[in-house]
């Protein structure tokens, strides 16, 4: 693998990491809001705030196929 590829992976792993650290942060801050208002954690809104943790798992599964997409999008 050269050195372009490689990065190009790097970039797109990091992408999906951050995406399901922010909505892992995302749904925290919603259960510790909801626990600390004393109101009923709703289902809809947890399935909306996962799908950036849905996304980044996706992208972490076919990194490789995406990382030689951005590569030979970024050589074109």
């Amino acid at each position: 693998m050269e050195a372009p590829e490689r990065g190009a992976l790097m970039l797109v792993r990091f992408v999906a990491v951050a995406l399901m650290g922010w909505a892992v942060a995302d749904l925290a801050l919603y259960f510790v809001i909801g626990s600390h208002n004393q109101t009923p954690v709703e289902i809809g809104p947890c399935l909306i705030k996962a799908l950036p943790l849905i996304i980044g798992v996706v992208i972490l599964i076919r990194s490789k196929p995406l990382a030689e997409w951005v590569s030979n999008l970024l050589d074109n």
